[in-house]
């Protein structure tokens, strides 16, 4: 059997063939959301060395969000390193899903480490749905080529529009920071498979405004807890019972 022309790429070609990766959509919509995250940092207080150092060392942009509202709401340092690291859990499953679809037998343990860091939302869906037309050992230098640019590439785009969205007017500048929340509500409700995540979704921005009036400081920590669990108990107890219970289509018989 004849070997396919793409087997005999070289890794350097196909991390250029991931580096192509960044003119999609996902990839735009997101560097453009970065833009807005700028925006959000700037009325924060937040410097630009800040904010590019929390583009490139916190790579989930929901993180990065959470980080600067627990920060400007006067949190102490301990509630808001939970409540990153209560936002970044949701990684794990999504690291441990695509690790398999990349690694082979001759993976370094650091390199696998080292890109993990570059797993999120846009990085997963990607690849995941561009990935099984790579070979299996060209894979890490795929994903590498298209993850690391574009963490390069937001970092950059950070630095350089804090400076612009500077001089806007008022409104331009409060429409690119509603970028960063809607494709951040978008991104959660399309990449959703579960009913579960949905429901959490809901009672977030539901509760969300209501425990940033009683409790401002621990809002975030207090609905990402309390209403997590409160979604994963009525979607236990009463969806997933009631969908059980619901009778099931008797089989047909089928005439002689």
């Amino acid at each position: 059997m004849q070997a396919s022309p793409t087997e005999y790429r070289s890794n350097t070609a196909w991390f250029v063939t991931g580096m192509r990766g960044i003119i999609s959509i996902p990839a735009i919509i997101l560097m453009t959301s970065f833009v807005g995250f700028s925006a959000f940092a700037l009325e924060s207080g937040i410097t630009r060395a800040e904010a590019v150092f929390m583009t490139l060392s916190v790579w989930a942009l929901p993180a990065k969000m959470i980080l600067i509202g627990t920060m400007a709401s006067g949190a102490p340092v301990a509630a808001s390193f939970l409540a990153v690291t209560l936002s970044s859990i949701r990684m794990m499953p999504m690291v441990a899903s695509i690790m398999p679809e990349m690694r082979n037998e001759r993976s370094p343990t650091w390199l696998l480490l080292f890109l993990s860091h570059f797993v999120a939302i846009t990085s997963w869906v990607f690849a995941m749905q561009h990935m099984q037309a790579v070979p299996r050992d060209r894979r890490l230098a795929y994903f590498g080529g298209f993850a690391i640019t574009l963490t390069l590439l937001n970092g950059v785009i950070v630095g350089v529009c804090y400076g612009i969205v500077a001089q806007f007017p008022p409104i331009v500048a409060g429409a690119l920071f509603m970028l960063t929340p809607i494709y951040f509500f978008a991104s959660i409700w399309a990449s959703a498979r579960h009913s579960v995540v949905k429901l959490a979704f809901i009672v977030g921005v539901i509760g969300g405004p209501l425990m940033a009036t009683i409790e401002p400081r621990f809002d975030i920590l207090y609905v990402g807890i309390g209403g997590g669990t409160a979604a994963y108990l009525i979607d236990r107890y009463l969806i997933r019972n009631r969908t059980s219970k619901s009778p099931r289509a008797e089989p047909r018989e089928e005439l002689p």
